[in-house]
């Protein structure tokens, strides 16, 4: 099992919606998809509530039960079955920091070890958009991450917060691969945006991810439906399903995944 952390200290830049349609986009592959959310406002959780397993995020960071969890109600063999599982966030998330990173870290792998032995393919997981025990432990377990930007002053500033973040950590988790920044809700009518993007290129050549997503109303419609944006019934939604398929096949891509 591939694991791929989102993640950003700046809220509001399309890491969600860039969450929810990876899973969507794999899903659609074939794989067999688990999504973790540990940001407390739960969006992910509504977008992808159908697909609800009974398990809670918190629950990740307590003692694993048995070596047969989680108990999940999918069956890989019935190709009627839903292959994709959310384990939805929770209040009790917020109770994290009271817990050591030391701690919150060793039991987080756990449960994803524990995960990975039910035979997923992938696990997705969003996080808060702030550095706390759940990110930090989070990122110390996976394999991946990936970083949803927006081409404005405030979350171009936190830019290199988050890359010194992810290099400190990879110290701890040597497998831990940082696949780049995404340009996120880029306005290609706006100069500001395409200063910025010029601006971050020349700044980070190799952490920029070549498939931005543009500011499109039709990925929000989706994600209010609780749909990918290919879903939506609208010509405006034509280009924002070309841009997020092309950054699935790149994500897809270097994570060497396999269908």
């Amino acid at each position: 099992m591939r694991t791929l952390v989102v993640a950003n200290q700046k809220g509001g830049v399309g890491k969600t919606s860039t969450l929810v349609h990876l899973a969507f986009d794999f899903l659609e592959r074939g794989l067999k998809v688990v999504v973790i959310d540990l940001d407390t406002q739960a969006n992910a959780s509504y977008t992808l509530q159908s697909f609800r397993s009974g398990l809670i995020a918190s629950g990740l960071f307590a003692d694993v039960p048995s070596d047969s969890w989680p108990q999940t109600a999918i069956d890989f063999t019935d190709p009627d079955s839903p292959r994709m599982m959310l384990i939805a966030s929770d209040i009790g998330l917020a109770n994290l920091e009271k817990i050591s990173l030391s701690e919150a870290g060793a039991k987080f792998r756990d449960a994803i070890k524990a995960i990975a032995e039910q035979g997923f393919d992938v696990c997705l997981i969003d996080t808060a958009p702030s550095l706390g025990v759940s990110m930090a432990a989070a990122l110390l377990a996976a394999d991946y991450v990936l970083s949803p930007i927006e081409l404005e002053a405030y979350s171009i500033q936190g830019i290199k917060q988050i890359v010194t973040t992810i290099a400190n950590l990879r110290k701890a988790n040597p497998k831990l691969k940082f696949l780049g920044m995404v340009p996120s809700k880029v306005d290609a009518r706006n100069p500001r945006h395409g200063r910025h993007l010029q601006e971050l290129e020349r700044a980070y050549p190799q952490l920029m991810i070549p498939t931005g997503v543009g500011l499109r109303s039709s990925i929000a419609d989706a994600l209010a439906s609780r749909v990918p944006v290919w879903k939506i019934k609208k010509t405006a939604a034509r280009k924002a399903t070309q841009e997020i398929r092309a950054l699935a096949t790149h994500v897809f891509e270097k994570m060497e995944m396999t269908q």
